[in-house]
């Protein structure tokens, strides 16, 4: 069996010292190693596939490279779990490893779950949940750098950062959308007011309006629920037995499964989608809005973004806060910061032109 490189190995064959290799490889080669050296010395590490152990280099550092996330339910429930892939991802790409702990959406769980990895001397921990939500912040979190992700701080002097959909711009661009294909009486079906992305979402639609010039049709909002079954009564409401010229011409929906309700309502009354009514999702759900007849236009939630831009944000702190620990006891740096990050529009086939003579 071929012996593995050693980091000795490597400074032999760029012709530098020991010492120079390790600065560079781990980070710090600029203004302490010369630039034409530091390419001789990466191009030395990967011809010989040479990787710094990471054992030693956590007890060099005081790391033990390890981030804890603790999810409300997003490892054992079907939605949502791209935020820990793109958290992971960042993760792995700065040689840090994640460690999951899910509550299965039991809060009495929480604190528990934190001091479990806090055992295990993370680093760093994120709490990520399914469906934007206010958070009481477990107090055991402000023992090192943290952040949240598709959560924010319940608490009125907020003290972790959090990194959450703009579900406002989300709900203004898909009421442009369709908008922009002549729309104007849009109707809009949302959930409940229990959940901070309905009310998001529908301030959104009355901000297009508002932009527009247009007023809002208040009879047009209705919160019904999440699922399919409210999607399909909500429809019934607004289009059985209504007279074509005073029936809306667009229905947005607060998720995908509602606007699946809208289009089985609307085969139901026969009327086409989109020829006779556009339908337009929200969260793009994997396998349900691109396979759905017709595959639906929505708002794509930024899951894997979100969890990306919560781990960079994250890592930056760890690796600024000394020996890994944070030294303030607020939670997290104390700032409270709220990053927004957009939504995509996805469109498809479920939404077109208005009828002529609408």
């Amino acid at each position: 069996m071929n012996r593995k490189a050693t980091a000795l190995d490597v400074a032999k064959l760029a012709g530098v010292s020991r010492s120079a290799v390790s600065l560079v490889l781990n980070g710090r080669g600029d203004g302490n190693v010369a630039l034409e050296s530091q390419q001789r010395i990466r191009e030395a590490a990967a011809a010989l596939n040479y990787s710094p152990n990471q054992i030693a280099l956590s007890l060099r550092n005081r790391q033990s490279r390890i981030i804890g996330i603790v999810s409300d339910q997003v490892v054992t429930s079907p939605f949502d779990g791209n935020i820990i892939a793109g958290a992971d991802a960042v993760a792995r790409s700065h040689g840090f490893v994640t460690v999951v702990m899910d509550t299965e959406l039991d809060t009495s769980r929480d604190e528990g779950a934190v001091e479990t990895l806090l055992d295990r001397q993370v680093d760093g921990l994120m709490y990520v949940t399914v469906g934007l939500r206010p958070l009481h912040v477990p107090p055991n979190m402000a023992r090192v750098p943290s952040i949240l992700a598709n959560c924010f701080d319940d608490r009125p002097e907020a003290g972790l950062p959090s990194v959450i959909p703009d579900e406002v711009r989300g709900g203004r661009e898909a009421a442009e959308h369709v908008m922009a294909l002549g729309h104007r009486d849009i109707a809009f079906l949302a959930g409940d007011s229990l959940t901070p992305a309905a009310p998001r979402r529908i301030a959104g639609y009355r901000d297009a309006f508002k932009g527009a010039g247009l007023p809002v049709n208040e009879d047009r909002v209705l919160q019904v629920g999440w699922d399919i079954d409210a999607g399909f009564h909500g429809a019934m409401k607004l289009l059985d037995g209504v007279e074509a010229s005073t029936r809306p011409t667009a229905i947005l929906c607060a998720n995908d499964r509602l606007a699946i309700g809208v289009v089985l309502a609307c085969y139901r009354l026969g009327l086409n989608v989109p020829q006779d009514v556009s339908v337009m999702g929200y969260d793009d759900e994997f396998r349900v809005a691109k396979a759905m007849v017709p595959a639906l236009s929505t708002m794509a939630l930024p899951l894997r973004e979100m969890g990306a831009a919560a781990m960079t944000a994250l890592l930056a702190e760890v690796e600024a806060a000394p020996n890994g620990k944070n030294e303030k006891n607020d939670g997290g740096g104390g700032t409270g910061a709220e990053v927004l990050v957009p939504c995509r529009l996805v469109v498809r086939d479920s939404t077109g032109p208005v009828a002529a003579g609408r």
